[in-house]
């Protein structure tokens, strides 16, 4: 019999249910008891999805509260000293101080750094070890959610983050190389496995997606000396890698004892034939990722069928698992909640429960179970309405493309000329003050803007409210004496989402929620056709709030990679191909910015890093394309224009060549979380642009005091000369309330003051 697998399943419930009971404990509205209680819950809904799908390999410890690399930190005992000093906190309330900081009775701490999860759009929180670091097992979660399944009559899998990709993605604490430590980590492996399977569980998944990534001969034998430990250890070990081909280190599991192998066949098919090989000579079953993890169109069943039926031709049925190219948690969870969409664009979609559906569909006809045939005969209904529609292809937008030049791609003065022109232009102070765009996402403005979606107020009153929160946060920033300001941008709800509600070509969920980091979720567009823009989008809110100061106002723009990587891409094109007609959409939006008297203008560009393949030889051709749709959007803008954008939570030293040939005059960074660390990488390569690295760190409720945002400024005063520095917080300020922001901003402006005066000071 070929069986299914499930590598995983969203966290966040249905309708975000986990992410509304997470921010009423925080708030003391929610006691512990009833958080695990909701919990519970939510992991019930999953295990009996997949149960009622007809999965036979269901995973469990898949859950956490925050993020499941942090969830594995606390599980191995790797929690820094600065947390275990928090005297009288709770567990759970310590593993919410490392995820975001803690300032209250037992102290004032700064949270864990976060990062990208290789090239998606979820963050996990940074592992923080040192040449010392001690390892000691809590495995009351693992265990304890495989019992909890057990009670219902469904038998797991558990699921771990294998001991060397989580070296693999820590942070050294004092310069010595965290894969050094996994001899002293496996002990702690060995240890969960045996007590899993005491409990009776029969396999065990252990994630590597390090494997598909370029390792060094230090990697390859961390591999290989420790899986045959963990393989001795306990149950049979599923090990799963995604998110690319494996290549040259399919060598280094030749000859592990391994019981199953998953490859990703979605984002690599081309693995197919050597996986085969290898699960032949080594007796390893199979898992084939056939069904998209990452995307929302429904799977052509057919051509699964038929790669799982080559398979197993090859190995026997009883070697092969149908599965996800990866873990079902970067999907939307229920297609059955969206009721607005319409039935033509419906039937192209499959979000995570349906996934499961699809993975039960076709091992159910391999097995050859009835029933099967209706979900196959829909499948192909599918696809033919995707490949006819005449909503997918739009031949003005064609021609437009075709009719790319060069000269649309570069500025019209190099940066040391348009640097003067800007000068002169907006006469700003030394070490000008900024923020990344948003202001605080109220309560009261979610009311409002609910009020208006539902009919109970009218688009007018509506922005007659919005119109005052602008006002009122213009003032709000004059009175903090902040040198460029930003409306505040209470119109949008995500900076993926408002664009891509104004473009033609993409179409919108109503609950298709993912999770990026913690209890922040988005509902990413859905890029189904050529986009182009039917009239503006920004310039009216931006002209209104310039019209309310003297200050400059930046418009606030997301750059077209943020918004490709961010949004769920059709797959039937090239995604530079669609890439481009964001940007040219964008080059409208800065044209019009400019007309309305808008003269700094911000494009966004957070996930340029994100989408960076995982393979360095694949490095090349992605940011030529990318560096090229940045710039087709931003350089029609004049000389004394100054064009910013931001990125955060990545590292780039990988990238800071691309990054400079963007040719932003003002680039903001991350760089609280890691003191300024992330600034080496500019320095090093000396780059010529103005550079804001974010003096404090808006993911966390703290506020920071003036003495240590002046560190951080004189810290990045030790990298970077004084006339290329900007002084702002490191990302948008929407998540946070005014009580946090409003201090925080306060605070941020006198330590630039007292910079400015040391300047002044002569030596």
């Amino acid at each position: 019999m070929i069986r299914s697998l499930s590598l995983g399943y969203p966290r966040i419930g249905p309708k975000r249910e986990l992410k509304r009971a997470v921010e009423r404990y925080w708030r003391g509205r929610l006691s512990a008891d009833e958080l695990q209680a909701k919990a519970a819950e939510l992991r019930r809904y999953v295990w009996e999805s997949h149960r009622d799908a007809g999965i036979d390999l269901i995973p469990s410890n898949d859950f956490t509260f925050y993020d499941q690399v942090l969830a594995t930190s606390e599980m191995v005992g790797a929690v820094p000293e600065r947390f275990k000093r928090l005297e009288g906190l709770s567990q759970l309330d310590g593993f919410f101080a490392m995820a975001r900081g803690y300032q209250g009775p037992q102290g004032d701490v700064h949270a864990c750094e976060l990062t990208k999860w290789f090239d998606t759009n979820y963050h996990y929180v940074v592992p923080e070890l040192s040449r010392n670091q001690e390892f000691a097992l809590d495995a009351a979660k693992p265990r304890s959610e495989f019992a909890e399944a057990l009670a219902l009559g469904i038998k797991t899998t558990p699921v771990l983050i294998g001991p060397v990709t989580y070296l693999l993605l820590s942070k050294s604490v004092d310069d010595s190389n965290p894969l050094g430590l996994l001899d002293r980590l496996l002990p702690v492996y060995e240890e969960l496995l045996g007590k899993l399977a005491r409990d009776g569980a029969e396999h065990v998944q252990l994630n590597e997606p390090a494997l598909v990534t370029d390792l060094d001969p230090d990697a390859a034998a961390a591999f290989r000396s420790a899986y045959p430990r963990l393989a001795a250890a306990g149950p049979g070990i599923v090990l799963t890698t995604y998110f690319g081909a494996l290549n040259e280190n399919l060598a280094i599991l030749d000859g592990l004892p391994l019981e199953t192998l998953h490859v990703d066949l979605v984002r690599a098919p081309e693995q197919l034939e050597p996986a085969l090989a290898a699960a032949r000579a080594n007796d390893w079953s199979l898992s084939l990722g056939l069904v998209d993890g990452r995307n929302v169109w429904r799977a052509d069943l057919d051509r699964v069928r038929a790669t799982a039926r080559a398979a197993a031709a090859e190995l026997g049925a009883g070697k092969v698992l149908i599965a996800p190219s990866c873990s079902l948690m970067h999907s939307p969870v229920d297609l059955d909640n969206e009721t607005d969409l319409d039935d033509e664009l419906r039937q192209w979609l499959s979000f995570a429960k349906q996934k499961l559906g699809e993975i039960a569909a076709v091992a159910g006809s391999m097995n050859e179970q009835p029933g099967h045939e209706e979900s196959f005969e829909s499948a192909r209904a599918a696809q033919r309405s995707r490949t006819t529609s005449e909503r997918i292809h739009n031949a003005a937008v064609a021609e437009r493309l075709a009719g790319i030049t060069e000269e649309m791609i570069s500025r019209h003065s190099p940066y040391l000329e348009r640097a003067v022109s800007q000068r002169d232009h907006l006469n700003l102070r030394p070490l000008p003050t900024t923020t990344i765009g948003s202001f605080p996402q109220s309560a009261e403005v979610r009311r409002e803007r609910q009020a208006y979606r539902r009919g109970r107020q009218t688009l007018e009153q509506y922005e007659d409210f919005l119109r005052a929160e602008i006002a009122r946060t213009i003032k709000a920033q004059e009175d903090l004496d902040i040198d460029v300001l930003v409306h505040g941008e209470f119109e949008r709800t995500d900076m993926v989402e408002y664009f891509g509600e104004q473009l033609e070509g993409i179409a919108f969920t109503g609950n298709g929620w993912v999770q990026s980091y913690g209890t922040r979720c988005v509902r990413p567009p859905l890029i189904f056709g050529d986009v182009w823009r039917p009239e503006p989008m920004t310039t009216r809110w931006s002209e209104y709030a310039q019209s309310l100061t003297d200050r400059p106002v930046k418009g606030m723009l997301t750059a077209p990679v943020t918004i490709l990587m961010w949004s769920f891409v059709r797959d039937d094109q090239p995604r530079e191909r669609t890439c481009q007609q964001l940007a040219l959409a964008l080059r409208d939006e800065v044209a019009d910015l400019e007309a309305a008297g808008i003269s700094i203008i911000q494009l966004d560009e957070p996930a340029i890093r994100e989408g960076l393949p995982l393979r360095e030889s694949e490095h090349a051709e992605y940011l030529r394309w990318a560096v090229e749709c940045f710039r087709l959007s931003s350089c029609g803008a004049a000389d004394s224009t100054q064009i910013h954008t931001h990125m955060c939570y990545s590292e780039f030293n990988d990238i800071i060549e691309a990054i400079a040939a963007l040719d932003a005059d003002v680039i903001s960074i991350e760089a609280s979380r890691s003191n300024m660390e992330l600034l080496e990488s500019f320095v090093e390569f000396d780059y010529p642009n103005e550079i804001g690295p974010g003096v404090y760190d808006i993911h966390s409720p703290r506020i920071p005091s003036t003495e240590e945002m002046e560190r951080h400024l004189q810290a990045a005063l030790e990298h970077l000369r004084p006339e290329q520095l900007w002084v702002n917080p490191d990302c948008g300020l929407k998540t946070r309330s005014w009580e946090e922001v409003e201090p925080a901003l306060r605070n941020m402006v006198a330590a630039t003051e007292r910079l400015r005066q040391l300047q002044a000071t002569p030596a």
